[in-house]
Parts: structure tokens; C-alpha cells; sequence
């Protein structure tokens, strides 16, 4: 064969086996299994049940390229611990209220306002709307942070050792709150001292008397026990509690593109999903919290309204000012008007 012409199958052989190796390469790549750690600060309720189902949804949809590894009650830290975990990669996935993402960005805050929602129904849609999903997921994009998923946990109850049956009842007790201004304003218009806590320190805080209640979610009260020592609880139903599912960054960026595309589209399925479940779990933690003995307290109607006029302009005046803040409290309260 002349010179020329071997030069020439050469050159195609070499072609052929780059090929063949890129090819090969890129197999083994979408073959590649990464490791997705989702952390929360509860446990045996509706954040921990949503994690279950969602690591359950990614493995299957991921054909087992993501192991997805479920750690409940703070397990990977406090709650600040976590989130830094999720903003430098070293925890891929948390589930946790937005308002403990204030240090963040302020904004995470504003779905915590009192009045924006009075039913279980209303904040579920809320949760979907697309200008709120739109910018609850941006938060935090510049900080390490991808939002993926949004759904409502509760309406708010207030825990105390002593009962608080009547508006008055407020007046001089430390009540645990969010780490959220609408919060602390709101129990200080109440008459209350608001004690930004993390969950982790509310149950040995109220053992101690450091605190006289604490403002959460009534299923947070009987799955972890605090009947033990606090064995009333008001259901105000404000302020709404959300969750929000946010994932490192660094890490989302570091995947394929059909993995990426599996994590928010499960993230925002199981956001919806979890709904039913949700309603379910809370009606039987109020039959559960009265049959270990505790007991659930309505305000008189005349102290409700009173409570809801006392608290109506509490996001106004905080988000007043301040021009980041207002234009997304602005954005929620126009989505609420929506989902009425």
C-alpha cells in the first residue's frame, strides 16, 4: 500500500479509537453515582416524611445514580451548621422553615408574615404560585443555594407550661420564636418577649424555665415529646409555617444535566404530594397530644379577631424602608390575595 494511503487509514484508525474513547468516557460519566445528604432539624413528621419521599423519588428516577441518605433531629448539626453544610457542598439537601435562612437573606422571611394566609388550603397554593416559587428558589442563588421545592407545614400554635386561653394571657412571657422579625414584633404587640431559639434548645429551655412557651408547629409538639414538661397549647393560626427545600449549589452545578433536571422536578412533585399526608398527620398529632394528656386551647372568637387586627400590619412595618424586603413582601402579599 503507498505511503500516502497507509497515512490515511491511520489517521481513521486514531479518529476511530478517540471516538470510541470519548464515547466511553461519556458513558462512564452518566454512570457516575453521587451521594446526596438531606438534612433536618425534626423528626417523625411532615419535614422528615417529605425527605423520606423525595429520597425515595430521586434514587428511582435516577436509575440509583443518586444514594440519598435521610438525617433526622439535627443530626448533622444545628440549624445554622446545616445550612453552611449545604452552602459549601459538605450537605447536599436541607428541609427546613425559610425563616432560619434570614442570615442569608432577609427575604427568606416574608412567608412567615402574620395574616398572609388563614387556612391550611390557602398556603398550600400559595406555596405553587409561580411569582413566589420564582422568588423564595432565587433566594440565596449567590450564596451557595438552590431552591428546589416549597410546601406548607402548619399554622402556627404557641406551647406553654402555663395555659394561654385569653389574648391577655401573653403579657410578660418569653415565647421562643423564628429567628424572624415578623415574629418577635408580632409577640412583642402581644405583650410577649420573643426569644429567637433553634429547635434544639426550645425543649431544655422550657425545662428550665428560660422560656414560658414557644411558637411552632402542633406536630412538632407531640412527635418530640413536649407534653413532658409544657402540656398546653393555644392554636393561634399565625403565623403560616412553610418549608423549603434548598440544595447546595455547588454540588447541583457539579451534576449532569438529567440529574439536575430529576432533583427539581421531584422536589417540586413531592411538594404537592406530601399535601394529603400532611393534613392527615396533622389531625391525628392534635388526637395524640390529647390523649397523652395535654390539652388544646381555641381563643374566644372576640380575642382571635382582636389578635388578627393587633397583627395585620406587622410585615408593613417591617419590610418598610427597606426596598429588597417590600418588593418581596409586596410579591407574597399579592400571591395571598390570588389564593384566596
Amino acid at each position: 500500500m503507498p505511503i500516502a494511503g497507509r497515512k490515511t487509514v491511520t489517521r481513521a484508525c486514531a479518529a476511530a479509537f478517540i471516538l470510541l474513547f470519548a464515547v466511553s468516557s461519556a458513558a462512564r460519566a452518566d454512570d457516575k453515582s453521587y451521594v446526596m445528604k438531606i438534612t433536618l432539624a425534626t423528626v417523625d413528621d411532615a419535614l422528615h416524611q417529605y425527605a423520606k419521599d423525595y429520597a425515595a423519588a430521586v434514587e428511582k428516577d435516577s436509575g440509583g445514580r443518586i444514594k440519598v441518605q435521610v438525617y433526622p433531629a439535627s443530626q448533622l448539626g444545628s440549624l445554622q451548621r446545616q445550612i453552611e453544610g449545604v452552602q459549601f457542598g459538605a450537605i447536599q439537601c436541607a428541609v427546613i422553615p425559610p425563616a432560619f435562612f434570614v442570615g442569608i437573606d432577609e427575604r427568606f422571611e416574608v412567608l412567615g408574615a402574620p395574616g398572609l394566609v388563614s387556612s391550611m388550603e390557602e398556603g398550600q397554593r400559595l406555596a405553587v404560585d409561580p411569582a413566589v416559587r420564582k422568588l423564595m428558589f432565587g433566594l440565596g442563588a449567590d450564596k451557595g443555594l438552590h431552591g428546589a421545592g416549597l410546601f406548607m407545614t402548619a399554622l402556627s400554635s404557641v406551647i406553654a407550661r402555663t395555659p394561654i386561653r385569653h389574648l391577655a394571657d401573653f403579657k410578660g412571657k418569653k415565647i421562643r420564636v423564628f429567628p424572624s422579625q415578623f415574629q418577635s414584633l408580632a409577640m412583642q404587640r402581644l405583650g410577649a418577649t420573643p426569644k429567637p431559639m433553634t429547635l434544639g434548645d426550645v425543649l431544655p429551655a422550657l425545662q428550665d424555665n428560660a422560656i414560658d412557651g414557644s411558637i411552632s408547629a402542633f406536630n412538632v409538639f407531640t412527635t418530640m415529646h413536649y407534653v413532658d414538661v409544657a402540656k398546653y397549647v393555644t392554636e393561634i393560626g399565625q403565623p403560616p409555617i412553610f418549608s423549603i427545600i434548598e440544595l447546595s449549589k455547588q454540588w447541583y452545578d457539579s451534576l449532569p444535566a438529567d440529574l439536575q433536571q430529576i432533583l427539581d422536578n421531584d422536589a417540586a412533585a413531592e411538594s404537592v404530594a406530601i399535601n394529603p399526608w400532611i393534613a392527615d398527620f396533622n389531625a391525628k398529632s392534635r388526637q395524640d397530644w390529647v390523649a397523652s394528656g395535654g390539652e388544646v386551647i381555641s381563643l374566644p372568637p372576640d380575642d382571635q379577631s382582636a389578635m388578627l387586627k393587633i397583627l395585620g400590619n406587622v410585615g408593613d412595618e417591617i419590610s418598610n424602608g427597606k426596598p429588597q424586603l417590600s418588593a418581596a413582601y409586596q410579591i407574597v402579599t399579592e400571591a395571598a390575595q390570588r389564593v384566596k
